[in-house]
């Protein structure tokens, strides 16, 4: 019996640590976290700047419009409708001053400013832009998982006249 849980615990132990791991970084690739946040109707806005996600590689896919917005009260916000992402570990929504990033590279290399954890990888979201951020010195929004240091979709921003 000793000799059996000499076994037994181990292995017991390692299935556990391994199924855990494998749970928190596969997990993402099948559980979708949807969001449906809308803007009051009432709040004026004014476009300051767009762009479409688009996929960063062939494991990183990513669809939907982004929309930067400055209120009334001149607070910006970044806007995603009709988004969809791959999901994954740690993911945030950047201001990158690069204007077109292809890889992760090119993100790093960048200035960037993170606006906080994606709150899910489908649906519509916005994401208020802090005060001494200026807008016109950023290039592109992306979605970036922090823990891994990898882009997952870049929107290319058009800014307005």
């Amino acid at each position: 019996m000793v000799r059996f849980l000499k076994i037994a615990i181990p292995v017991f132990l390692l299935g556990f640590i391994t199924g855990n791991a494998f749970w928190y970084l596969a997990s993402p690739l099948w559980i979708d976290r949807e969001v449906s946040e809308a803007l009051p109707a009432d709040l004026v806005l004014t476009q300051v700047a767009s762009g479409t996600f688009r996929d960063a590689d062939r494991a990183h896919k990513g669809e939907g419009q982004v929309d930067i917005l400055r209120t009334g009260s001149g607070a910006g916000l970044v806007c995603l409708t009709a988004f969809r992402v791959t999901n994954g570990p740690d993911l945030e929504v950047w201001l990158v001053a690069a204007p077109n990033p292809e890889t992760s590279d090119d993100v790093k290399a960048s200035d960037w400013v993170s606006l906080g954890q994606l709150k899910g990888n489908v649906g519509d979201q916005t994401y208020t832009v802090p005060d001494d951020v200026d807008l016109s010195a950023y290039g592109s929004v992306v979605i970036w998982c922090e823990q891994f240091g990898v882009l997952f979709s870049p929107a290319m921003l058009t800014h307005s006249s």
